[in-house]
């Protein structure tokens, strides 16, 4: 029997903006420790200097959560940050038209899977909330007492790492290839790769070098952002 795949990036892709540095701020105001905010344009120089190629986005990632966040979180502060992030998300920060895409997925049988470059740390209680049946994304490393760390554990689900993501859980669903169908929805460039080895893909409101390949590929380009 055929397994039906739906497979959604999430930043700009499901959201109108991108995630991590709203939820860095959100939970460093809301999260006990207002003071770090004075912190900001010295993440924004980190930021210039992953623009400049001066470090990887994953190193990016890593300073920003320590300046933002702190060394540690405890299971507890994380699964309130994350909760909490996610009912702000929900509440004006998704597309209406994925929302009708997404249904329309669920109810023509599709498993419904998030791929994102985002920390699952914090991704689940989004993909819950948009019943989600698995997220693939960006791993956090943690102490021997389960305390989200700043670091990735493995790789950031981004570019090539993403598609080697999603093979390896799928083969650890037991789902192979040639017994899949795959839809695969996403913004940007960068999934050139997943967009490729997918059965249907949807440039979703393509911009700039993702619009350039789609209409060298005859790929849909729905947009969402009406």
């Amino acid at each position: 029997m055929t397994q039906l795949l739906a497979i959604y990036d999430m930043d700009k892709t499901i959201t109108h903006a991108p995630t991590w540095t709203p939820f860095l701020i959100h939970t460093t105001r809301t999260g006990g420790a207002p003071w770090r905010l004075a912190l900001v344009p010295v993440a924004a120089l980190a930021a210039a200097g992953y623009l400049a190629k001066l470090m990887s986005r994953g190193r990016l990632k890593h300073i920003m959560q320590r300046m933002m966040l702190g060394k540690t979180l405890t299971p507890a502060q994380e699964r309130r940050a994350a909760e909490a992030f996610a009912d702000r998300v929900m509440r004006n920060g998704v597309f209406a038209a994925a929302l009708r895409q997404i249904e329309a997925d669920r109810a023509a049988g599709y498993r419904l899977v998030m791929a994102t470059a985002s920390y699952r740390f914090y991704v689940e209680s989004i993909a819950e909330r948009l019943g989600f049946d698995a997220v693939i994304g960006t791993e956090s490393l943690r102490d021997a007492n389960g305390h989200l760390l700043a670091g990735i554990d493995g790789e950031n689900c981004y570019g090539p790492a993403k598609l080697a993501m999603i093979e390896r859980w799928m083969a650890r669903e037991g789902i192979a290839r040639h017994d899949a169908h795959v839809r695969f929805y996403s913004d940007h460039v960068s999934d050139a790769p997943t967009f490729a080895w997918a059965d249907e893909p949807f440039a979703v409101n393509a911009h700039g070098p993702l619009r350039l390949l789609a209409k060298a590929k005859g790929w849909p380009m729905p947009d969402w952002e009406r």
